[in-house]
């Protein structure tokens, strides 16, 4: 790991070709230090104790359940957390050599990632799921050869497929249109909410109107489509606030508000309390 631009935050080092697998026995997580995610990562968990933070927000470590983290989330493993299954982390440009056909799954899962942050298996499904991992990661530790990045983008391919038909709430409606435009937003978002807030600009990106973008983003994913984009801001915000020395006003400036104060009612609109209490809270607990 390599220390990123925000304090007490550990980066993933850079992996070959954007894509690793490992196995865990009874892995023991006693660091306590705050990752962020440069690659996407999906933990399959058979058995575990402990917790993990995203976000700021605790997930507990059990067998049976999936985890998902998308790149530029932050997260840390309480001590003593003690897990068994696999990880697997992957870079978009890995993803691109996945075939077209498996990146709706992506998109749905990973650039709305805080609503399918943490999966519930059952034991038919981690059956299901386990062989998948264990080929994946026995190709990944085979020696190099021309086509092994292709072999393994297929075997991820199906193991997303797999996943988002377990997450029944992701898999309904995938053929349909308004489906298909909901996870164009989702990455359009994803890619352009720091410079990009209103709906309005979206839906022009996208062809269609304003009003039409809000239904279906309420009809397909329970959410208005500015409820999705402040979301995204206001995790990074939190981000920056909790773990960087970066002034408000800097902060503001990189999100694209037009002046600190802007910046201060949006953040404290969306979450009760202003910036600097924020970042206060997060201050005394580490004294």
């Amino acid at each position: 790991m390599k220390k990123s631009e925000h304090l007490n935050i550990i980066a993933d080092r850079d992996i070959a070709d954007s894509f690793s697998v490992e196995s865990w026995d009874k892995q023991h997580f006693d660091d306590g230090r705050v990752h962020r995610a440069t690659y996407n990562r999906i933990f399959l968990i058979t058995a575990g104790s402990g917790e993990i933070v995203i976000d700021a927000a605790p997930y507990p470590i059990a067998g049976n359940q999936l985890l998902l983290i998308a790149k530029g989330q932050l997260f840390t493993f309480a001590a003593d957390t003690v897990l068994t299954g696999y990880t697997i982390c992957f870079g978009d440009c890995f993803w691109e050599k996945a075939p077209e056909s498996a990146s709706n799954c992506k998109a749905v899962l990973f650039n709305n990632a805080s609503d399918n942050q943490q999966v519930p298996l059952m034991a038919d499904d981690v059956q299901e799921l386990k062989p998948l991992f264990k080929t994946l990661h026995t190709e990944f530790a085979k020696p190099g050869y021309i086509n092994k990045p292709d072999a393994m983008a297929a075997y991820l391919k199906i193991i997303m497929i797999k996943i988002a038909n377990i997450n029944a709430s992701l898999s309904k409606g995938y053929d349909s249109y308004d489906n298909q435009l909901y996870r164009q937003f989702l990455e359009l978002v994803s890619r352009q909410y720091q410079n990009t807030h209103e709906v309005a600009e979206f839906a022009k990106q996208m062809g269609i109107s304003t009003r039409k973008l809000t239904e279906l983003c309420n009809r397909c994913g329970g959410k208005g489509a500015k409820e999705i984009i402040n979301g995204q801001l206001i995790s990074e915000a939190k981000r920056s606030l909790q773990f960087s020395a970066k002034p408000v006003k800097e902060i503001a400036y990189h999100l694209n508000f037009s002046t600190p104060e802007q910046f201060s009612h949006f953040f404290k609109k969306n979450t009760l309390v202003s910036p600097h209490q924020y970042r206060s809270h997060f201050v005394h607990i580490g004294m």
